[in-house]
């Protein structure tokens, strides 16, 4: 199966009479037992395997999923299924359009080529013809590992590899190259994880010139991390620890120290739930914003032009993420009177008490020195870091 992909397809020849498929319960390439049909039968039969099997629509049905990042299967795949999945569905609108393949002999029983095992194997050659021209594009030169582990929604350690390297026209490019599932997070797991990856992809550790991690111990230990046991064979893999990265981890550790700051922000979470957690509440603040935006263009006072006056509702920050806490005051800025607006209803006309509650005290808060002190104070220091981080994150 994994071999007939790599054949170049048969060349069309004159009409012939064409042998049925349901005659023929072998693979067309089995050289032995085709030899009872004439040459011209032959190609005629390779011809129609190929069209049938490995040829365009299952590459092209395959090809579009993996760029439009689709899932391949349906909950329903039976033939009266309103929708079978993109796979199916594209390779029936291919079909569709192609009269040729629409004449070709139904194979005999499920011999249809679409089973998940021709699937993956698709997408397998897909990942191997990728991988080879990542790699003989870095040849014997030098390159920079990126690594970071983390657990999937299956509760699976699941180690991502970015390699980092310039290529032929001096540009850096960086390429995520493979996911290899750990069994554990030591340093020594990781370790031997990417020398079985380098391994299997004729990649030497002594071409590497650089490593970059977050902050955890088994990864930039100074004894027994990982940049310490790559160091130990490279001396010339020098550890970055990424700048960005950094800078957050600096503005977490003061924004903690400052119990005002943590209220503050303590706040700000309550404030999304109460606003933004009901959809009858986020209709109301769209609304609002958009009698306010229609407003003030009428008047002159806000600027019309692409990709302004886009957003009418607060934006939920990342816990991870400091940047999204600058937009979010940023937004809370912009819409400040309708945040008010919304919190006096919900005060007035909630039916759950529990709400009705924090609202008030939101109200209370919102109003005071203290929160628009904080709330300025703290959109001055993330507007610099945002700039800040953004230009660290910007490709050289």
């Amino acid at each position: 199966m994994e071999n007939y992909y790599k054949r170049k397809e048969p060349s069309s020849s004159t009409p012939i009479n064409v042998v049925e498929m349901e005659d023929l319960p072998f693979d067309p390439f089995d050289i032995p037992r085709i030899t009872q049909y004439n040459p011209n039968q032959r190609d005629e039969i390779r011809r129609q395997y190929w069209l049938r099997g490995p040829s365009q629509p299952r590459v092209s049905a395959c090809r579009y999923c993996l760029k439009c990042a689709l899932p391949f299967c349906g909950h329903d795949e039976t033939d009266d299924s309103l929708f079978k999945g993109n796979f199916l569905e594209l390779m029936d609108l291919i079909l569709s359009q192609n009269e040729e393949l629409r004449k070709l002999p139904k194979a005999p029983g499920n011999n249809k080529m679409v089973s998940p095992y021709i699937q993956k194997d698709v997408v397998k050659y897909f990942k191997q013809e990728v991988l080879e021209c990542i790699f003989k594009e870095i040849g014997d030169d030098i390159f920079a590992l990126l690594v970071n582990e983390s657990s999937d929604v299956s509760k699976k350690e699941q180690m991502a590899i970015v390699l980092r390297y310039v290529d032929a026209h001096g540009l850096i490019k960086e390429s995520f190259v493979g996911l290899v599932h750990v069994k554990e997070t030591s340093s020594l797991s990781l370790k031997t994880s990417i020398d079985s990856f380098f391994a299997k992809h004729n990649v030497s550790l002594s071409q590497l010139r650089g490593q970059g991690y977050d902050g955890a111990s088994n990864m930039r230990g100074e004894f027994n991390g990982l940049k310490a046991k790559i160091l130990d064979e490279n001396n010339s893999a020098h550890y970055v620890h990424c700048f960005a990265h950094q800078l957050q981890l600096v503005v977490v550790a003061v924004a903690r120290k400052h119990l005002a700051i943590v209220n503050f922000f303590d706040k700000l979470a309550v404030l999304m739930n109460v606003v933004c957690a009901s959809c009858k509440r986020k209709d109301i603040l769209l609304e609002m914003e958009k009698e306010r935006v229609e407003k003030e263009i009428g008047s002159g006072i806000i600027e019309t032009r692409r990709g302004l006056n886009q957003e009418l509702s607060l934006i939920r920050p990342g816990d991870t993420r400091w940047n999204s806490h600058y937009k979010t005051l940023s937004r809370l800025i912009e819409i400040f009177p309708s945040i008010l607006k919304i919190l006096e209803y919900v005060k007035e006309e909630g039916t759950n008490g529990s709400s009705q509650n924090q609202a008030h005290g939101l109200l209370k808060y919102l109003k005071s020195f203290d929160f628009v002190f904080y709330l300025h104070l703290m959109f001055h220091i993330l507007g610099f870091t945002n700039i800040l981080s953004q230009a660290l994150q910007r490709k050289g």
